[in-house]
């Protein structure tokens, strides 16, 4: 095994730029991890080692404190290293772990506030903190906080947008409205495709909810595979809703679903509803988001998930019986992610 020994009689500088130090803070984690056998073999201890090594060289000829590094320190010390053969992304994820583990625990020992520049940067590079994600772990994708408010913002006023408004594009207020108030239970009810077009108009609650006459929640039907279920609506949403369920009473409308695809009734149809959804996102600004439906979705389960909900109760709201996409979820919550 290859291992770095430093003289046990030789005082550590304390500035925290000694070699001595590096290597005593890198064999202190090597040997607790050894302890309890979370290493057992050689060839890891050694590959860490190496790591570990090639960092401290870099790292002690600059004169850097070992626990005072911050992002930029570790973004230079990849970047140096970026015509290397072997620093691909999982390596750059191995890296930063290791020098998480190292820091954490050189702070803890040496009484230094905790250092997490490692885990920060970490998060903050989607191709190196998912470099170990299994192709069929996929992470959801899903619409960063200032993203998400711009969409909401235009959602209930596009005119007051950059970009046109769907009344003008698709034809008339009331598609536009109704386009509009779609996305907006995609985004603030998780709602599938599937769902917006199966919905009915009987299913939309007010009774009971904080605000008179203001819907806050959708009891959804069976459709597909989905079981019958119950939504929360997001305030903002419930709003758009309102104003939905009164151009679509002024337009008499006729028959059960809660949207259609014409004034007489008929169903809206998969590849229409798509393109309605896809021709928001662009006119708000969100032109860039394929498969935006569910990107909308993963947003709504999410937010839901950051502000404390039981991942149990975000799984019934989406009518999920594979545990699956719940885990994928909790591995994105599982980071300092923001999402709104």
């Amino acid at each position: 095994m290859t291992t770095m020994h430093s003289d046990l009689f030789q005082p550590l500088d304390t500035d925290g730029t000694s070699p001595l130090v590096y290597a005593h803070a890198f064999e202190s984690w090597l040997r607790e991890k050894q302890a309890a056998s979370r290493l057992r073999q050689d060839s890891s201890s050694a590959t860490y080692a190496s790591m570990w090594k090639a960092f401290s060289d870099w790292a002690v000829a600059r004169s850097l404190v070992l626990q005072d590094l911050n992002v930029d320190d570790l973004e230079a010390y990849i970047a140096s290293r970026g015509h290397a053969e072997d620093l691909s992304p999982r390596y750059v994820w191995r890296l930063l772990r290791l020098l998480d583990a190292v820091l954490r625990r050189h702070c803890r020992l040496a009484v230094y506030p905790v250092n997490d520049a490692a885990h920060t940067l970490l998060m903050q590079r989607p191709e190196w903190r998912y470099a170990q994600a299994s192709h069929n772990e996929e992470l959801p994708s899903y619409l960063a906080p200032a993203r998400a408010r711009r969409l909401v913002a235009w959602l209930i006023d596009p005119a007051r947008g950059q970009h046109h408004s769907p009344d003008q594009a698709e034809g008339g207020k009331w598609q536009g409205l109704r386009n509009r108030t779609a996305v907006a239970l995609q985004l603030g009810a998780g709602l599938t495709p599937g769902d917006v077009r199966a919905a009915l108009l009987s299913g939309v609650v007010t009774e009971g909810g904080r605000v008179a006459g203001l819907p806050w929640k959708l009891r959804l039907p069976a459709h597909g595979a989905v079981a019958e279920r119950e939504v929360p609506l997001a305030p903002w949403a419930a709003r758009l809703l309102r104003q939905w369920l009164l151009q679509r009473s002024l337009q008499g409308i006729p028959g059960p679903l809660l949207f259609t695809a014409t004034r007489s009734g008929r169903a809206w149809g998969k590849v229409a509803q798509y393109n309605a959804a896809r021709s928001v996102l662009a006119a708000a600004g969100i032109d860039d988001a394929d498969g935006g439906s569910f990107l909308l979705r993963h947003t709504f389960a999410l937010r839901q998930l950051r502000r404390g909900t039981p991942p149990d109760e975000v799984s019934r709201w989406l009518g999920l019986t594979d545990p699956q996409p719940m885990r994928r979820y909790l591995r994105v919550i599982a980071g300092p992610v923001d999402v709104v």
